[in-house]
């Protein structure tokens, strides 16, 4: 088979399209013919040598693929070869097979064709276990998502809109607000002329950002709030004051999809085959995908990426 392996540390010219060894199943997992992958911002850190990966995960990126199941390890019950999947990984979806551990699979959605499926698993775990699993978010509650039109913001108003919560967001620009709004956010902030503190007090923040967003944040949680920091793109270290965080009683969580364990992970996917995925079969949550790629022109995705601009997800097909 062919996959997108990382020759070094670098830019995306690093990114290449190789001959590798065919995937075979262990105990407890299934192979699938990859019909497409999709981006994610640990992709690219990974390419660039920041991410380090949990033992024996693939070096080849891509930590969500859909596809048809080829062959089964022993033990694996409830699937067969030929059924059509999407599934959440921890590396290897830049190829044209992967092994998946069975936990980790997911039926596509109804309604849902199987190259879009791709762009799922990641997105609808990571807000799930964050919003939900994480922070609690509730009914009535007020919910702040810093980068509301990216892969994971899009899917979080959506998410958070049919929990029954109210929904402010910070996007880049004007016509972005109005497709956040579009999303179902009640409230969408130019995050380079409008300050988000003084819209507040949030119930629960999601953060992708990190850095110096870290005290501004905590400063605009309401008493018993949760901040959920899940990405680091404005840097490692900002200010906390410890007054706020003991006096509001806050929570402050730090959390990554990629290095749970398997049962762990089993577990997120269970929750979301069976609270997020009607959710997208009626309607309420729909999947934003901004462009379709060859798997061969990985280099070309990531600078689309890193270019910034792009709405929900970019997929990586498998021709």
């Amino acid at each position: 088979m062919k996959a997108v392996s990382i020759r070094e540390p670098g830019g995306p010219e690093v990114l290449e399209w190789t001959e590798v060894e065919d995937p075979r199943p262990a105990a407890g997992e299934v192979v699938v013919d990859v019909a497409a992958s999709a981006l994610n911002r640990a992709d690219v850190m990974q390419r660039m040598g920041l991410y380090p990966l949990p033992p024996g995960t693939s070096p080849y990126p891509g930590l969500e693929v859909s596809g048809r199941v080829s062959a089964l390890g022993q033990g694996v019950t409830g699937w067969q070869v030929g059924d059509e999947v999407c599934a959440l990984l921890t590396g290897g979806g830049y190829a044209q097979k992967v092994a998946v551990p069975v936990g980790q699979l997911l039926p596509v959605p109804d309604g849902i064709g199987l190259i879009e499926a791709a762009g799922l698993p990641e997105v609808t775990a990571t807000v799930w276990s964050n919003l939900v699993l994480a922070a609690g978010l509730k009914e009535g509650e007020t919910l702040l998502v810093h980068g509301g039109l990216g892969g994971v913001g899009s899917l979080a108003i959506q998410v958070a809109k049919a929990l029954g919560a109210r929904v402010v967001t910070t996007v880049g620009g004007p016509d972005k607000a109005v497709r956040a709004r579009e999303l179902g956010a009640d409230v969408a902030l130019d995050h380079r002329s409008e300050d988000f503190t003084e819209h507040g007090p949030y119930d629960v923040i999601l953060d992708v950002v990190g850095g110096d967003y870290l005290e501004r944040n905590v400063k605009s949680l309401a008493v018993d709030g949760r901040l959920v920091v899940i990405g680091l793109q404005s840097g490692l270290e900002g200010k906390l004051n410890l007054a706020d965080l003991v006096f509001k009683r806050l929570s402050v969580h730090g959390t990554t999809l990629r290095t749970r364990s398997k049962d762990q992970k089993a577990a997120i996917v269970a929750a979301v085959r069976d609270r997020v995925w009607p959710m997208i079969e009626n309607g309420s949550v729909r999947l934003i995908v901004e462009d379709r790629l060859p798997l061969a022109q990985a280099a070309e995705a990531h600078r689309r990426m890193e270019a910034g601009g792009h709405t929900g997800k970019i997929l990586l097909v498998n021709d």
